[in-house]
């Protein structure tokens, strides 16, 4: 028998999917005009880029929480369950606040429903974002940091005018959506800048850069650029993560541990902190609350280690930028000897490139499918591309994740190096490993969660930030 939640869960993806767009905000605008406006109500930090955007926005939500503020985080895809698109001050809302969030947005939706505006009903990411953005009025929050969808001028999170909009890096990915070229994604990325706003952009291709630089400059947003205005200094090894330099808006800030692995999250801490200083005024935070806030990220399923004997690490990378930002982190952090992977991956992924950034660490590779979606790539087809590229002896195949795990488990039992086991190649895969492996541990107590809204801590304006709410714009 389904429980509630997995009712509530069930009648939301019977929705259009994330991966089945309808290029326009008419229906989100309209169901929120119907909410009051709950997008309006605090002011709003976007994301937008190819890779880096949920781990950034965990970043910026823990310097800000560490600042005293009560945040509202809006991301996507989950890992385990829906709930964790939605978190407040840092954690995902309850099953049960989830269904009475919907409970409240339903009759909404219905009206916008029989709209059939552009011939669509509300889809599936629409009618999260709704509930995002209504769970953060309901809070309320000091600040709602958005991680956009898909694009950027289309995606339904575009419907609030950020104050402060932040680009990462722009590569190749779902071109069959958002264009075949660098200058085509990144136009479509640009249009969360809204005029006025502060752009924090990560360090991008030329083509991207010129034209975000362009974009900002029609509409007079405040430009602040990795390695002109902030970034990474210095970075080192550390227990645990690594030991980072990060340059703020007052000068270099020392001896930040950071509970994370690669260059690439280093590099997305500076931009997490220029992003955090650019909100609050172009205020710089005090060095102990950047140690603070950075120290306690948690980003799971980016080289997240989740079980031991024999280490076993979930890795969401999906496309070509992703795999090698995260193969070059993996030959840093741990000495596997020998890499066993297990590998998912989505059909409209560039697959090849991906199997050809792993193919040197990995000794052998099981293909293996997701499960919880029909867009995933059958083991068999994997495994054909997959011996072109590591040769048929290095391939192997399972039906499943849990066979392709279990296989895993028993090769690395067997060896007698330092073995280690990466699941990698879908962020839905990584989520759908940590689901088997962690079991039970993943639950959580709502009743940890505050929502009383007097105890948040302290306010926007106590910590000297120049802004005005969106609804006074």
């Amino acid at each position: 028998m389904q429980t509630n939640h997995e009712k509530v869960v069930a009648e939301l993806t019977s929705r259009w999917p994330e991966n089945r767009v309808a290029p326009s905000l008419d229906r989100i605008r309209a169901v929120l005009e119907l909410l009051g406006d709950p997008q309006r109500t605090c002011p709003v930090i976007q994301i937008t880029g190819t890779n880096g955007k949920g781990s950034t926005a965990i970043m910026i939500e823990s310097l800000l929480r560490a600042a005293g503020l009560r945040t509202g985080r809006y991301s996507s895809p989950h890992l385990v369950d829906v709930t964790e698109r939605i978190a407040i001050d840092g954690q995902p809302i309850s099953r049960e606040r989830f269904g009475e969030v919907w409970a409240d947005v339903k009759p909404y939706v219905e009206i916008v429903d029989e709209q059939l505006l552009d011939g669509v009903r509300m889809t599936f990411f629409e009618v999260l974002t709704a509930m995002a953005y209504a769970a953060f009025a309901d809070a309320p929050v000091d600040v709602a940091i958005v991680e956009v969808g898909l694009g950027g001028t289309w995606d339904a999170t575009n419907v609030a005018d950020a104050q402060v909009a932040v680009v990462m890096p722009i590569d190749l990915d779902h071109t069959h959506l958002l264009g075949t070229t660098l200058t085509e994604i990144a136009t479509e990325k640009a249009g969360i800048i809204k005029p006025g706003a502060h752009a924090i952009l990560a360090g991008q291709d030329l083509e991207a850069a010129t034209v975000l630089l362009r974009h900002c400059a029609d509409v007079g947003a405040l430009v602040q650029r990795e390695g002109v205005d902030f970034g990474l200094l210095d970075r080192s090894l550390a227990v645990g993560g690594q030991l980072i330099r990060l340059n703020g808006a007052e000068g270099p800030v020392e001896d930040i541990h950071l509970p994370l692995h690669g260059v690439h999250m280093a590099r997305n801490a500076g931009v997490a902190l220029a992003a955090v200083e650019a909100f609050l005024g172009m205020k710089a935070l005090p060095a102990d609350l950047i140690r603070e806030g950075l120290g306690e990220v948690s980003a799971p399923g980016r080289l997240e280690v989740i079980r031991q004997s024999p280490p076993i690490v979930l890795e969401g990378a999906h496309n070509p930028h992703a795999a090698a930002a995260a193969a070059e982190a993996v030959s840093e952090a741990y000495a596997f000897d020998p890499l066993i992977g297990v590998l998912a991956m989505m059909r409209d992924k560039d697959v090849e490139a991906v199997l050809r950034v792993w193919e040197p660490l990995m000794a052998e590779v099981i293909c293996t499918r997701v499960e919880s979606t029909d867009r995933g790539l059958p083991p068999g087809e994997l495994a054909e591309q997959a011996a072109e590229v590591f040769g048929p002896d290095r391939v192997r195949r399972a039906d499943s994740l849990a066979d392709a795990l279990e296989l895993a488990t028993t090769l690395a039992d067997t060896d007698a190096g330092q073995p280690g086991v990466l699941v990698t190649g879908s962020v839905i895969a990584a989520g759908e490993a940590r689901a088997l492996l962690a079991g039970d541990d993943l639950a959580r107590d709502a009743d940890e969660i505050d929502w009383d809204a007097e105890d948040h801590g302290g306010t926007i304006d106590e910590l000297g930030a120049d802004h005005e709410h969106a609804e006074d714009d």
